[in-house]
This record gives structure tokens, sequence and C-alpha cells, in this order.
């Protein structure tokens, strides 16, 4: 009897202690991590990874052209046309009336004739106005207009064009002046001289 009472007391000790253990095992926290030196803070801020640079999405355009509905699947654009901008770029297709006088200037007036131009007439002009007018330009298009004005005015004169009195004028084409013709190129080449140097260094007329 004594004996079992021995060991009961003996468990009931053992149970103590192990509750005790257990006890004393959840009451500890673990330590604080210990901050870094002051001086690793460079250090620790060099490796971190640079922030991202956020780049906000490109907003929609809002110069929308305008259009208007024809139809049930037809949206024309409310735009004026490219003839219409530029009124050199007009498309022409013209039969200038045969005559047994008709020149190149009548036949440069017949074209221009409500295109919205007027020739105008200059001295430098003169002599391609009057020029007979070829059997082949009788005919001129589908054209544009400035490439009908100058196919009736032909390769060696320009077309010069002034928007703002809507006139249209002719100039001779120019012609590059090759180099050898420059005067400045000759300049610094001595003339030749009829004098001759003698033995003791004078001038000597033949």
């Amino acid at each position: 009897m004594r004996q079992s009472s021995r060991l009961i007391g003996l468990a009931v000790l053992s149970a103590v202690m192990a509750e005790a253990i257990l006890l004393s095992g959840c009451a500890t926290s673990a330590a604080p991590p210990t901050s870094a030196p002051a001086d690793d803070a460079p250090a620790l801020r060099a490796a971190l990874p640079a922030p991202a640079t956020i780049t906000p999405a490109p907003t929609a355009s809002t110069d929308l052209t305008p259009v208007v509905r024809y139809g049930r699947y037809t949206l024309v654009e409310l735009v004026p046309e490219p003839a219409q901008r530029d009124l050199m770029r007009q498309v022409v297709d013209v039969v200038i009336p045969p005559s047994l006088d008709t020149n190149v200037g009548d036949a440069l007036r017949h074209v221009l004739r409500r295109s919205g131009y007027r020739l105008c007439d200059t001295a430098d002009a003169a002599a391609l106005y009057s020029l007979p007018l070829p059997a082949a330009h009788l005919h001129l298009g589908p054209l544009m207009l400035r490439d009908a004005l100058l196919t009736l005015a032909g390769p060696s004169w320009d077309v010069s064009v002034d928007d703002g009195s809507r006139q249209v004028c002719f100039k001779p084409h120019a012609i590059p002046v090759p180099a050898s013709a420059n005067p400045s190129a000759t300049a610094g080449t001595a003339l030749p001289s009829n004098e001759t140097q003698g033995a003791d260094g004078r001038e000597v007329q033949p």
C-alpha cells in the first residue's frame, strides 16, 4: 500500500514537471532579429531592386474624321477631295477646237477655263504663247491640270503658280552652266606672255 502511494506520488510529480516544461516553452518568445549596423545601410539599399517605372497608357486621339451614313453599310468621310485642296491636282480632259491659227497660248487659256486659274501675260512667255499648237495636243486627258500645262509648254519651259492671285505663269527652263565655263575657275591661271627672260635675269622682248 505504501509502495503504491509512492508510485502515485512519483507519477503526479512527473506530470506536474512535464506541464511546467510545456508552459515554460510556450511562454518563451523568439528573440527579435537584430537590426543591421548603420554602416551596412547603403549596401542594403544598393542590393534592393530599383522601383519599376510605370508608364501611363497613351490616350486615344480625339481627332476623329466626321462621317455621314449613306444607305445601310456605306460611310462617307466629310473631308474635301485632294483635287479640291490643291487645284493643280484636278483632272482635266479637254478637246481643243481645231483652227488654222490656234497657238499654244490659246490652248493654255482653253485648258485653264473653269479651273480657277488664269494665264498671266509676261514678256518672257510671249515667245511660248505665239508658237503653233501641234496636232498631238488637240486632245489632252485625262490628266492632272499641272501635267496638262507642262505638256502644252514642253520641256523648255517651267510652270510657276501663284495661288494667292490664282495665276499661272511660264518662264524658260534654267540651263545649268558647266563648271568649265565659270570665269572664276580660270581666275588663277596665268596668261601667256610674249616676254622672255635672258641669261642675266632681265626680260627680253622677242
